[in-house]
């Protein structure tokens, strides 16, 4: 069932919240190409079916890390008259720059992409972030973007790893005193608090638990690698070589019918951005924006 979110106490801002190597990450970046993983597909349809809770169909809408949410054909059946804006990292937009055909051929049915550093406030009634927020070095600090990018009254909806995702793989790893598997993922109720905290309202948060499983060790590996790459800034820094990955595969558990079975928590979560409030002071700054959405919100209907 969701489970809402009560506010807590302030959530450290560090841009180094999460131990994740930089230099690998935009690496990783790098190799995205224009289809998502099918897992992230997948996710992205169970998080369509949750758009009916917003009555309004949104008029611009916001797709966070679009090239690897997979979400495109969704959000344009929720929404066929939207604008359908893509919000790529830097890295990615310098890899369209690179190969420019084929980013040309995904980018046309898009109305526009922006980079995420880079997104104008109040840009959306709806910001869509499938798949990605895992892989942010500072979620608090991607959060506070998606807060500025939408509208007052405007509707955050994003799903992720949550800590539970390979936690065969993490078991062998550390029984064997392998170094980190991979990044720690980030538990739901902390990412609850972390909305909160950047000021969005009545957040939302559950998760649900998929088990994937594979006959074929390659395929599975295979798998793996298009969903992102070790990027602990203590994973073992040299290459492995087949005699380890064979020993890898044999020490994962595998069922009764010989087949390999992973584990992946999903975590789904959905805010709303509220009307800011006006604390008494004897000063206070307001945003222009923020100034303009407060006049329309308190004028009588029909003015």
């Amino acid at each position: 069932m969701p489970d809402p979110i009560a506010p807590t106490a302030a959530v450290p801002t560090s841009p180094r919240l999460r131990d994740l190597d930089p230099v690998a990450w935009a690496a990783s970046c790098r190799r995205w190409g224009p289809t998502a993983p099918w897992l992230h597909e997948e996710v992205g349809r169970r998080m369509a079916s949750r758009l009916d809770i917003v009555k309004t169909r949104p008029a611009r809408i916001l797709d966070w890390w679009a090239a690897r949410g997979g979400s495109h054909e969704l959000l344009r059946r929720h929404a066929p008259t939207a604008r359908l804006q893509a919000v790529e990292t830097p890295a990615v937009l310098h890899r369209r720059a690179q190969s420019l055909a084929w980013w040309q051929r995904w980018w046309a049915r898009r109305d526009a992409v922006l980079a995420d550093d880079a997104v104008p406030p109040c840009s959306a009634q709806l910001l869509w972030a499938n798949m990605m927020l895992h892989w942010a070095a500072d979620p608090v600090e991607v959060m506070q973007r998606w807060h500025e990018a939408l509208d007052i009254d405007g509707f955050v909806m994003f799903s992720c790893f949550g800590p539970d995702t390979l936690r065969e793989v993490r078991a062998v790893f550390q029984r064997l005193d392998w170094g980190p598997a991979g990044v720690d993922f980030i538990d739901m109720h902390d990412l609850g608090d972390m909305l909160v905290h950047v000021g969005f309202t009545d957040p939302v948060m559950d998760m649900e638990t998929l088990t994937l499983t594979w006959d074929d060790g390659q395929r599975m590996l295979a798998e793996l690698r298009s969903l992102g790459r070790n990027l602990h800034p203590q994973r073992f820094a040299g290459l492995r070589t087949p005699r380890w990955r064979e020993r890898w595969l044999a020490e994962l558990p595998r069922s009764h019918d010989g087949r390999w079975s992973l584990t992946f928590e999903i975590v789904y979560g959905h805010a709303f951005k509220p009307a800011p409030s006006v604390k008494m002071a004897p000063q206070a700054r307001v945003s222009l924006d923020d100034m303009r959405a407060m006049v329309r919100r308190s004028r009588p209907a029909g003015r």
